[in-house]
């Protein structure tokens, strides 16, 4: 469902994939040829949500903001099933693993990977390219080229995925 909240519409490119389970509600605005799984919820309703191009919020995902912390999801950013990110910013071409949750003002760098069942905590910072691991989460290494490969390449299949759920 997309449903306008308190006068604030979202605003979704024309090519993007919305499954009709998912909800994208209020302040939210999502970029050339991203996609919105089954049963992910983006609620935009206190303050503002923005997702990049070729970005994929997969299936159970929750998006959700502050007052004082909106979302901001980069480009080429795959969100894993499940997770949460709540008032934080995801940079460009970065991973979050499934069920990991990310929390008010956590910054997680270009390139970066979350991995699943991680939680972020409030204000941590994970730099670009390295992986970050555990409850909480902490920096293991950075990435192998192939890793951060591996990472485009996600993205780039969720583009042709959606496509093909478009055109059935």
């Amino acid at each position: 469902m997309i449903q306008e909240f308190k006068g604030k519409k979202p605003n979704i490119h024309k090519s993007c994939f919305i499954a009709p389970t998912a909800d994208v509600i209020g302040d939210v605005t999502i970029g050339e040829n991203s996609s919105v799984w089954h049963r992910a919820v983006i609620r935009g309703d206190i303050n503002g949500i923005k997702i990049g191009a070729n970005s994929n919020i997969q299936d159970g995902t929750v998006i959700h903001v502050t007052e004082t912390h909106p979302v901001t999801v980069g480009d080429n950013v795959t969100v894993g099933h499940s997770a949460v990110l709540h008032g934080c910013t995801v940079k460009d071409n970065a991973l979050i693993g499934m069920g990991a949750i990310v929390l008010d003002g956590a910054v997680i760098g270009e390139g970066a990977l979350v991995g699943a069942g991680s939680l972020v905590p409030e204000g941590k910072e994970i730099p670009p390219n390295c992986l970050a691991l555990g409850v909480p989460a902490k920096v293991i290494r950075e990435l192998t080229k192939e890793q951060l490969e591996a990472i485009k390449k996600n993205a780039e299949e969720y583009v042709r995925l959606a496509k093909n759920y478009m055109e059935s």
